[in-house]
């Protein structure tokens, strides 16, 4: 029997033979259609490619594509497990032709393909092809030979693919495998056509039309070629079953299942052990891409996918969490050509644990709540609306979680009452948050918010991502467009920009439109719940218009971002160096994390000691020589914090938490060195920070210590600016850097020298005559001098000095950048008559100065009137006089 596996090799392999380039999976979050949630098929990421808006070294390609069905328009969620084909997670091989070959060409390879490579007998080979399309009905007849009868004419949309309203389309061709009349069921077209008898296995689209606004049809220059085939339909065809859970594809998963529930895998419990393997399949790879359980978006799909896996895992009996412990096989069954399966191997096998613990916790109380409104039902009356809410909203049951559970016992949900009392909730918490008065988060963005839901941020994993603009504001009000270069504000419906918060600054970068149109972001916030507001602007004089529903290519500055997750992240390893070197008191009271330095604030009595900062420095750089990984899971805030893990301060943590540890293993029971609470983006190995350097420590506020640093690029512009430095006192000095101390010393203790030298000339100046006013009034010397180039200290030498050579009052007065000052002495003889302060105070006014201070026998005072340094001599004078009068 050949595997899925082998299929999937063999596929791939028949088209790189014929010149086709064997290009790997694109994501499931697709990096070039905003407009879906994930991608559902294998022409999405050739997308840009069918348009002309992008190019590519080959013309020809065919891939193996992820591709996922569980949210947004394409959701099959709710079948599977229950139906024989449905899938939130699949694989589409294909092969595409960007205007090489055509039909012809596609037909005969698919043919050959179905006939040679797989084998499967001409006469069980049945084909559809669109009523209007003769050119393929007559290659069929030609390539295949395939009688009118086995050549299916349908004449609706189900044969016509369109890209949308405009753009490329054209007609499809399906081939359909006949399980014989045994099975129940008609061809395409027929009443019958639901049945299994026959079965889809692979479509080819012929693009060749290109429909304009005014709804006319043109051929396209190149037309071209999309095809899809299920390797889940034909790997059950190829090995003779009818249900595809029955496939190597899935049974290795549910033999696994059985044998840890003790269920036997196709008993009565296969629905249970079917829905677990799909479940895990899709969770497994998008946890593989980045994607995590929350409450919003992607991250939502997630944990409805999760969620309803944990319950059919709950009704198998499992006591502990299952669906962990079944990844290896999964990964053992895949692995090997998607190989970010084995490299996410920690990530996926610890998100499903953490998850199904914390949904295990709520899950009794929830099943207990849902029987007993049950057994007030009538027989077969749907469960209340508020119900269904109040168990979402309680317990974190999905409403469609809600709805599976009841479909075992024949009854279905109240959507509409559902529905309501989800809008009831909305206003709710809309009117207590319009009262908060938070300008920040203005009416408008709560308007956004509830209109179009909380912004999905994809910046994570990427920093480039396709997005539609969901709101445009300008002047604090919405509008349907923008123009002109004044700024505005845009929120799309998914972004790779990181908006501020827990002190990391927001993201800037550009977005494109579709046709060109260039908008610069200068910075992005968080606003009304999870609404990312991009702050933008067209560059240019010309009037371009950015709409509202258009299609953008968001690009975030990646050497900024780098440089942000490198101080974000040092941050970390700084906290922890801290906490060990200074001691476990040490808290984070602030932080600000900008793309050329960090800022980080702590609670501590008086400064860090040089020898604890030097010694913490240390410990950072030798954690980022390291090399660990950086690693983030999002777990329950309660098992966060038992965890050992910190939170950062102003950070607002809901009942989940993302958790990010680094710094390598801490002992030997694998405890990580460093585990915070953190909401921001991160390197993802330690050596990516490239070199820390402390700059500063000081006083922040009372208790709290400022710490400064630089790391990244930042760190190697700061030393070279400092060796820049040392290279040019260097050169002025004649010394080399290793010399500059020694000589700086011998320089410093050299102007000493000269300033006490200098000093004494000054004083000797001052004291020595030229300008001065001096007297006998009686006994008592009155010495009146204005000086220049003393300070106050040298003036209060001098004033003593004067007072030496002639007892009674001395006054020196100075002149300097327009200020004035005027030191006064009195000799101890004649305190008793005279106080040098009451003397200050009467020239005070005259400096514009407002008084005095000193003490009796020496008073001193300054304004920023120098002028008036004459007129207050003149004012001592009279005081003196006037005292001794």
């Amino acid at each position: 029997m050949i595997s899925g596996n082998q299929i999937r090799s063999d596929f791939l392999g028949f088209f790189e033979s014929r010149d086709h380039q064997v290009v790997p999976s694109s994501p499931i979050v697709p990096r070039n259609d905003p407009t879906l949630m994930f991608t559902n098929s294998g022409m999405v990421q050739f997308k840009d490619v069918f348009t002309g808006l992008e190019t590519r070294p080959y013309s020809r390609a065919t891939t193996s594509q992820k591709s996922v069905r569980a949210g947004g328009k394409h959701n099959d969620l709710d079948n599977v497990g229950y139906t024989a084909r449905h899938h939130t997670f699949f694989e589409m091989l294909g092969n595409f032709s960007f205007g090489d070959y055509f039909k012809d060409v596609a037909i005969e390879q698919a043919w050959t393909v179905s006939t040679q490579v797989f084998g499967l007998p001409k006469e069980k080979i049945i084909v559809t092809v669109h009523a209007t399309d003769d050119e393929a009905a007559e290659l069929w007849k030609k390539i295949a030979g395939l009688p009118d009868e086995r050549i299916i004419r349908i004449n609706s949309d189900d044969n016509w693919w369109r890209m949308g309203d405009t753009g490329p389309n054209g007609p499809c061709s399906e081939l359909f495998y006949d399980h014989g009349p045994e099975v129940w069921g008609g061809p395409p077209g027929s009443p019958e056509e639901d049945g299994d008898r026959f079965i889809e296995f692979w479509n080819l689209v012929f693009m060749q039309f290109e429909t304009h606004a005014d709804g006319s049809s043109t051929p396209l220059p190149k037309p071209s070629i999309d095809t899809g085939m299920g390797l889940e339909r034909v790997t059950t065809i190829l090995q003779n079953k009818h249900n595809n859970y029955d496939t190597d594809l899935f049974q290795p998963i549910i033999q696994a299942s059985a044998e840890l529930t003790g269920h036997a895998p196709d008993g009565d419990m296969v629905t249970s052990h079917r829905v677990i393997a799909d479940h895990l399949r899709c969770a497994s790879f998008l946890i593989a891409e980045g994607v995590l359980p929350s409450n919003e978006g992607r991250g939502y799909v997630l944990r409805r996918i999760m969620r309803r896996g944990m319950r059919h895992a709950h009704l198998l009996g499992a006591k502990d969490p299952l669906m962990h412990r079944l990844a290896p096989a999964l990964i053992d069954l895949m692995g090997g050509h998607y190989t970010e399966l084995r490299e996410a191997q920690g990530l996926i096998r610890e998100t499903l644990r953490a998850e199904e613990e914390r949904f295990k916790t709520t899950l009794d109380r929830g099943l207990k709540l849902l029987d007993a409104e049950i057994e007030g039902l009538d027989e077969g009356a749907p469960l209340p609306g508020d119900t269904a809410f109040k168990l979402y909203d309680t317990y974190g049951f999905p409403v469609d979680l809600t709805a599976d559970i009841l479909r075992g016992a024949g009854r279905e949900v109240d959507q509409d009452g559902y529905d309501a009392a989800m809008q009831a909730q909305k206003a709710k918490a809309r009117a207590a948050w319009s009262g908060t008065g938070d300008a920040g988060n203005a009416k408008v963005w709560y308007d956004v918010r509830d209109r179009v839901g909380a912004t999905e941020f994809l910046g994570y994993a990427d920093i480039r991502a396709g997005a539609t603009v969901t709101a445009l504001v300008r002047d604090g009000a919405e509008v349907p467009h923008v123009s002109g270069s004044d700024p505005f504000e845009v929120v799309f419906n998914q972004t790779p920009f990181y908006a501020e918060q827990g002190g990391q600054t927001g993201d800037t970068g550009e977005a494109v439109t579709d046709k060109g149109v260039r908008l610069e972001i200068t910075d992005t916030q968080k606003r009304a719940d999870g609404v990312y507001v991009h702050t933008a602007r067209i560059p240019g004089e010309d009037a371009h218009v950015v709409s509202l529903g258009e299609s953008l290519t968001l690009t975030v500055a990646r050497d900024r971002r780098d440089a942000l997750c490198a101080h974000h992240s040092a941050t970390h390893l700084l906290h922890e160096a801290l906490r060990r070197r200074v001691g476990d008191q040490i808290a984070q009271k602030g932080s600000l994390v900008a793309p050329d330095r960090l800022r980080f604030d702590v609670s501590h009595d008086g400064p860090i000691s040089p020898e604890a900062l030097a010694d913490a420095e240390a410990e950072v750089n030798a954690r980022i020589r390291a090399c660990s990984p950086v690693e983030t899971r999002v777990m329950g805030l309660d098992e966060a914090r038992s965890s050992g893990a910190r939170a950062l301060f102003g950070e607002k943590y809901g009942d989940e938490v993302r958790v990010v540890s680094m710094g390598g293993v801490d002992d030997g029971e694998n405890h990580p060195w460093s585990i915070e609470l953190c909401g921001g983006t991160h390197v993802k190995n330690t050596g990516q920070i490239g070199f820390f350097k402390v700059l500063r420590e000081e006083g922040a506020a009372a208790g709290v210590r400022r710490i400064e640093a630089v790391c990244h690029a930042a760190a190697e512009t700061h030393v070279s600016r400092q060796s820049a430095i040392l290279a040019e006192a260097g050169g002025l000095l004649s010394a080399t850097p290793a010399e500059l101390s020694a000589r700086i010393e011998a320089l410093v203790a050299e102007r000493r020298a000269l300033e006490r030298e200098l000093g004494d000339v000054k004083r000797k100046l001052a004291t020595g005559g030229g300008g001065a006013v001096s007297e006998k009034i009686g006994e008592i010397s009155l010495t009146l001098r204005e000086v220049e180039g003393l300070n106050p200290k040298e003036m209060k030498a001098a004033v003593d000095e004067l007072l030496a050579q002639a007892p009674g009052v001395a006054a020196l007065a100075a002149q300097s950048d327009g200020k004035g000052s005027i030191v006064i002495g009195v000799s101890e003889a004649f305190l008793g008559r005279l106080d040098a302060v009451t003397l200050v105070r009467a020239a005070a006014p005259l400096l514009g100065a407002k008084g005095g201070g000193g003490r009796p026998n020496m008073a001193q005072t300054g304004g920023p009137d120098g002028a008036g340094v004459p007129a207050a001599l003149k004012a001592v004078d009279e005081a003196v006089r006037a005292a001794l009068a």
